[in-house]
């Protein structure tokens, strides 16, 4: 039933709120902002091709590592005085990326901003949790908050090509040093401080192992995704789950552990995470395809790409607010179980795109995203609202990491059985054609000719094949979740249920 005993937010929690999407949009467009910087970087840096890869990864990296780490010590020391200290260091480091005059330079600055994106993230939806204490108002928060981080990744690679169409390639950086300033101006004033009476001692032995049980597996993920199954790979991910198991076993033994048991005692906590992975499966599985559909098979260029990327975002901003209303009128568990069915709907439009199908990838991407949009704001609040207010922070780390798993996963399992399908088609091509799409479009420009537009086609329809056969499993999955989600949250409600641990019209310790 909904939480009528507890005081609903006025005009300066919502304002509050709005302050707070600024670190979120910031740190997934992050995640996105060098795609076009890219070539001017490599002009005035001159890095290696090992340099240029932790140009990209090492933001991902650091974020992902120290998730759960910033999550708990913003539930020690205080949620409010973390973000400040992570915008402090985001902007920080960001002024540094900006100005680096070399690429290790600038590797350290992106390990910096990713240092910083872990505090901000596990902060702002803490914070969340903490000043919606209505069941319904922190369900259309979260469903904006969760609309906001899916636009975020989009507009930052927009963001980046008009960017560098005006200025030097440091300028995408340099942009969030206004809203971080914004942002240490405002929240002293519009957001009180939450965190735990009594959190108990930190667990520094547990911040090597959560670090340790994270990066080996979304590194080798990522490197399957790209390269296929290497030994090398499987190692890495099996080396992160042995961490994983240690540190699991640590924290159930643990009274002042960084994930307390405390957590999974709420009833949907431990389904929300699961589902929320699963979502992130599909929300990354899809987009490994559908970035390189519009550059590859249909030849834009990556501004042009970018901007028809966008358009999905525009049905998201009306499922997000949608999802959130049905779920408080009807059984959430229908709702997303809905929200999962419809996603599978998208890929199965994506499974029927054609070599030359705009509309219908820009329909099925669309139909996908307000699926999986609906999808991770209700188990998201659900999970919030499952877990104790104190420790807010670390529930909302461990979605967030959850999130991470879920998008390497996603890449890597839906992206080998596409590049299976692709090499298969392709068996008789030249090595580097058939290693990748980019590959057979940088041969057949070099065969030119009728040969060369013949292995182009053929490519760009092995690709479109291998589309198929990774929406047509994406599709099996999410129905299988669907079903997934019914059992597991069958009456539910229609709004979260609060925790027996924290009675209604109590939280954490709140100061101005």
């Amino acid at each position: 039933m909904t939480n009528s005993a507890a005081r609903p937010a006025g005009r300066r929690e919502w304002i509050a709120f709005t302050v707070l999407l600024l670190p979120l949009l910031l740190v997934s467009m992050d995640v996105s902002v060098l795609y076009f910087a890219i070539p001017a970087i490599t002009r005035e840096l001159d890095p290696s091709a090992t340099q240029q890869l932790w140009i990209f990864d090492s933001y991902a990296f650091a974020l992902a590592g120290l998730l759960i780490t910033m999550g708990s010590l913003g539930d020690r020391i205080g949620r409010r005085k973390l973000l400040l200290m992570g915008a402090t260091a985001f902007g920080a480091a960001s002024v540094c990326a900006a100005y680096a005059t070399s690429a290790e330079m600038l590797i350290a600055a992106r390990v910096l901003l990713g240092i910083g994106g872990a505090t901000l993230m596990p902060s702002t939806l803490a914070l969340v949790r903490n000043l919606f204490q209505d069941d319904g108002q922190r369900g259309r928060a979260i469903a904006i908050w969760s609309g906001a981080m899916a636009g975020g990744i989009a507009l930052g690679s927009v963001m980046s090509g008009v960017l560098l169409n005006h200025f030097w390639w440091g300028s995408v950086f340099l942009v969030n040093v206004p809203a971080m300033l914004l942002l240490l101006a405002l929240v002293p004033v519009l957001v009180p401080e939450f965190k735990d009476p009594a959190p108990g001692r930190f667990d520094l032995l547990g911040v090597p192992l959560s670090a340790a049980a994270v990066l080996p597996v979304v590194y080798g993920l990522k490197e399957i995704a790209a390269e296929g199954l290497e030994p090398l790979h499987a190692a890495s991910v099996a080396v992160g789950l042995a961490f994983g198991y240690v540190f699991v076993r640590r924290q159930r033994t643990r009274d002042d552990a960084m994930i307390g048991r405390a957590l999974f005692r709420g009833r949907g906590f431990g389904a929300g995470i699961a589902l929320n992975t699963i979502a992130a499966f599909a929300m990354m599985g899809s987009a490994y395809f559908t970035t390189q559909y519009l550059q590859s098979v249909l030849g834009m260029g990556t501004l042009e790409a970018a901007l028809w990327s966008l358009a999905p975002s525009f049905l998201v901003g009306v499922a997000a607010p949608v999802s959130a209303a049905l779920a408080r009128k009807t059984d959430r568990a229908r709702v997303i179980a809905g929200g999962f069915a419809l996603a599978a709907a998208g890929f199965a439009l994506i499974g029927l795109v054609g070599s030359d199908s705009l509309w219908l990838l820009l329909t099925g991407a669309g139909v996908l995203a307000c699926g999986i949009v609906t999808v991770m704001s209700l188990v998201s609040d659900m999970a919030l609202g499952a877990a104790p207010a104190e420790k807010a922070g670390s529930a909302a780390s461990l979605l967030e990491t959850g999130q991470e798993f879920g998008g390497a996963l996603g890449m890597a399992v839906l992206g080998s059985l596409g590049t299976a399908v692709y090499r298969s088609d392709l068996a008789g091509a030249e090595p580097a054609a058939r290693e990748t799409l980019g590959g057979a479009v940088a041969t057949a420009g070099q065969l030119g000719g009728p040969a060369g537009q013949q292995l182009l086609a053929l490519a760009r329809e092995a690709f479109v094949h291998g589309m198929h056969n990774a929406a047509w499993g994406g599709a099996a999955l999410l129905l299988a979740a669907a079903l997934l989600a019914a059992a597991l949250l069958r009456g539910s409600g229609a709004t979260a249920v609060r925790p027996a641990e924290e009675p209604a019209g109590q939280g954490p310790a709140l100061a101005a």
